[in-house]
């Protein structure tokens, strides 16, 4: 632009289509939508349109956008320092936020090694699990093998591809990664394959078979706990999760927890694992860490893991792992006010009526002719368009019928993320009840429209 002229928004819209390569998207069907500016759990387009931000802005906006202490917050740091690397130098917000989220996280996780994001947080767990049993004492070299749950989503670098289980996502990368063992979740039935979900009984009996069979062998299982959010907001039975605790104690396996999308009250409480007064050895968070605001994520784990890396430079037993903005001081800044916000506002108290009013709506939808199922867990919901209700056979999935919900949903004012045909519902936390109303009557209107004919 050689009149250095503003740009208009038609030259954005072009210049989106032209030349930026959006997630999960193919690019030859995406048609521009640029968001200029959110209040609350609202965002606002460059033509002035209002939405409800139902997808939370891929599930990470916690206490809505726009909020003035999060605002100041990163202004206040940035009267300091914007970054400074973690790699053997720190700064006191990082190190404050590290002592914070010992504090609150369950018992035992001591240490923290923050990343960028949540599938940083998972490659640095999985590498972590898989040195730990390198320099434990005595050494068990041969711990190589994962477990995850089927229909699992633990993010899409190599490493978390090879524990993820949707095949879309990760089969074509099959020959770049290892395959993780996989047991059957039992939060279906699965959107994806149609297949029933065992009982909580037969989940568990077939995680322990797997288990003998792979003594010796296994690092680590890895898992979502309560729901499994991108494999289709699959929700677990009550239990799963302790069972899952004592079997992995039993085979003295370790347990990595993904709490990438569930933590920070996104299931009723600051963390899903509290639900069952469970403590995995190694716990990954991100997306809500910050509310939203910037990246950042933080994979946690106990002292007894930390010492299995201790030693001298010639030893070699240093974690050789790391990124550029890991313990990022303005990310950390504005996580620790989220935390603040938390306990100020009363955050969790105030969920119990909106996970209520969620559970009314989404109750609802489960009525509509072409809904095969809605599960819910906390303020998460998931919405299976299906062809026939009665059979729950699937769509054919080239129809893109919740693609067509989605999209049609934007007509009525919401923003919404669909899983297949699965329409995801997760808004931030600090949204409304009447905004609830609104956000499920869009979700209606758009799933009425993509399933007729």
């Amino acid at each position: 632009m050689s009149d250095h002229r503003p740009p208009t928004t038609d030259d954005l819209l072009r210049w989106d289509r032209d030349h930026v390569w959006h997630a999960f998207t193919q690019m030859q069907e995406y048609e521009p939508l640029l968001i200029e500016s959110g209040q609350g759990a609202t965002l606002v387009d460059t033509a002035g349109n209002a939405y409800l931000d139902g997808s939370a802005s891929m599930w990470c906006n916690v206490h809505g956008h726009r909020h003035p202490r999060l605002d100041a917050a990163v202004r206040a740091q940035l009267e300091k320092v914007a970054h400074t690397t973690n790699l053997g130098l720190s700064n006191p917000t990082t190190v404050a936020l590290a002592r914070r989220l010992v504090e609150i996280a369950p018992p035992g996780l001591t240490k923290v090694f923050f990343t960028g994001d949540g599938s940083s947080a998972i490659e640095a767990a999985l590498k972590m699990a898989f040195q730990y049993w390198l320099q434990a004492d005595p050494p068990r070299a041969g711990r190589t093998t994962f477990i995850a749950i089927g229909e699992a989503y633990h993010g899409d670098t190599l490493g978390a591809i090879g524990v993820g289980g949707v095949d879309r996502f990760t089969a074509m990368f099959a020959p770049l990664t290892f395959a993780a063992v996989r047991v059957p979740s039992p939060g279906g039935p699965c959107p994806h394959t149609g297949r029933p979900a065992p009982s909580l009984a037969e989940a568990l009996a077939t995680l322990d078979r797997t288990l003998a069979e792979h003594r010796g062998t296994v690092a680590a299982l890895v898992m979502e706990p309560l729901v499994q959010a991108a494999g289709g907001v699959l929700v677990h039975p009550p239990g799963f999760l302790q069972g899952v605790r004592e079997l992995t104690e039993r085979h003295d396996v370790l347990l990595i927890l993904d709490e990438v999308a569930v933590g920070f009250g996104r299931t009723g409480t600051l963390f899903a694992c509290e639900r069952e007064r469970v403590t995995p050895d190694i716990l990954c968070l991100a997306k809500g860490l910050t509310a939203g605001y910037l990246p950042m994520a933080a994979t946690l784990t106990t002292a007894t893991i930390w010492n299995a890396f201790l030693g001298t430079h010639a030893e070699r037993r240093t974690f050789f792992h790391g990124h550029t903005y890991g313990g990022n001081p303005l990310a950390a800044a504005v996580a620790l006010e989220s935390l603040d916000i938390f306990r100020d506002e009363r955050v969790l108290e105030s969920l119990p009526p909106k996970i209520d009013r969620l559970r009314v709506q989404v109750t609802r939808l489960g009525g509509l002719d072409h809904v095969g199922d809605v599960r819910q867990c906390g303020l998460v919901a998931g919405v299976d368009l299906v062809a026939d209700k009665a059979s729950r056979r699937p769509y054919p999935w080239q129809e893109q019928r919740g693609t067509r919900a989605c999209l049609t949903a934007r007509r009525h004012g919401a923003i919404l993320r669909q899983l297949g045909d699965t329409v995801v519902i997760m808004p931030p936390l600090c949204i409304t009840l009447d905004e609830i109303d609104r956000l499920a009557a869009a979700a209606e209107a758009g799933i009425r429209a993509a399933t007729v004919g």
